[in-house]
């Protein structure tokens, strides 16, 4: 039984919710689990893998990169996982997700995750300012609830194993 940790930052709930639901499955793997939001982790010490995730906004993963630059170096020394969620899965160019992977790595660096994911998310016009709807409507980006449960579910059952926990 290892001891995980689940850091994510979330701007509209969307990736804490799927957070959640990675905690749920890699607990029922047996595991112990704790899910916090990236800004109010303290340490890393303590935990056997991580497993760390942001919403993608302009064109960037949010928080991850400070949340890298401050645990760096505990976060070198244990496994690790990283996924990010965004619009870019639903693109119908296949180098939206492409590119969107790039620049998750990119934020990563210098560390090489076990595994690494994007995830459709949630965009919720209702949960916009009025800019972010109106740039929403402008560049046509598609409004809903695109979050994949069953490949989120799969995703965290699996990492045990990728995380060698």
């Amino acid at each position: 039984m290892a001891r995980i940790l689940v850091a994510y930052a979330s701007k509209k709930g969307s990736t804490a919710e799927i957070a959640q639901a990675m905690g749920k499955e890699i607990r029922a793997a047996g595991h112990l689990v704790d899910v916090t939001e990236m800004k109010s982790v303290s340490s890393v010490g303590g935990y056997n893998a991580v497993v760390i995730g942001g919403p993608f906004y302009m064109g960037k993963v949010t928080d991850m990169g400070k949340f890298i630059g401050r645990y760096r170096d505990a976060l070198a020394k244990v496994p690790l996982a990283a996924f990010a969620v965004g619009l870019a899965p639903l693109g119908k160019d296949p180098a939206d997700k492409e590119n969107a992977m790039k620049k998750l790595q990119k934020t990563l660096e210098p560390l090489t995750p076990v595994a690494m994911t994007i995830f459709a998310g949630r965009l919720d016009p209702a949960k916009l300012s009025w800019f972010q709807k109106w740039i929403t409507q402008k560049v046509k980006s598609p409004v809903g609830d695109f979050r994949d449960w069953t490949a989120i579910a799969a995703w965290a059952r699996e990492l045990p194993a990728k995380m060698g926990v």
